[in-house]
């Protein structure tokens, strides 16, 4: 073979693997975006607690009117107990669309928590779930009842109850959802990690592995 062939097809041959590692680039960096589009936490997404030294974080995509997230309720909770000092636990709304309610629990939620009342809205919309969960007729003006027995601005609250910046908030965390797979409410992550909901002795040491690494 000529020193001239050689030459080009070792030209060739560098070309051809600067392509390819160009490709591998585009593509980690795609993934990348796309991974971070689809995060189980945002920088706005409601905390029910978020330590200064945080070992780790606890996800939740939930439908306040799913009757096994009303279940998960009480293990959430003791959770929080335990680990709420070293834990950020996180909340995403993903209201399910055979529930008449759903979306309108997570409006609530999201208008107290412009008020600084999340978490109060939080724990009210699930102790009083089998009050309202399954109906079908809808019920926004017993959510306004709650807002105002936990004593927000109820002008406030019915603007940030309608307005777009809480659809869009919504609609945001059931977009990141579906990114991840997510199609059934109450589903879990310890950090970016998806966890099947059990126990509380299970979850506890999901976290304490978690918070271990």
């Amino acid at each position: 073979m000529s020193r001239n062939i050689k030459i080009s097809l070792a030209v060739v041959f560098v070309f051809c693997l600067a392509l390819t590692v160009v490709f591998v680039v585009a593509r980690a960096g795609g993934s990348s975006e796309a991974e971070q589009g689809a995060a189980p936490v945002r920088a706005d997404s409601q905390r029910l607690s978020a330590p200064a030294d945080s070992r780790a974080t606890f996800v939740e995509f939930l439908d306040f009117e799913c009757e096994a997230c009303g279940a998960m309720y009480p293990t959430v909770e003791r959770l929080r107990q335990t680990y709420g000092d070293q834990v950020t636990f996180v909340v995403r709304y993903f209201p399910l669309p055979g529930h008449v309610n759903g979306d309108r629990a997570a409006r609530a939620a999201a208008a107290a928590a412009q008020q600084g009342r999340f978490e109060a809205m939080y724990k009210k919309l699930f102790e009083t779930q089998q009050q309202w969960g399954e109906q079908q007729e809808p019920l926004d003006d017993l959510f306004s009842t709650y807002a105002q027995e936990l004593g927000l601005n109820m002008e406030q609250y019915a603007v940030d109850y309608n307005s777009k910046a809480t659809r869009e908030l919504i609609d945001r965390d059931i977009a990141d959802g579906k990114a991840r797979g997510v199609s059934a409410t109450p589903t879990l992550y310890i950090n970016h990690t998806p966890v099947e909901p059990g126990s509380y002795e299970e979850l506890s040491a999901a976290l304490n592995s978690a918070m271990a690494q």
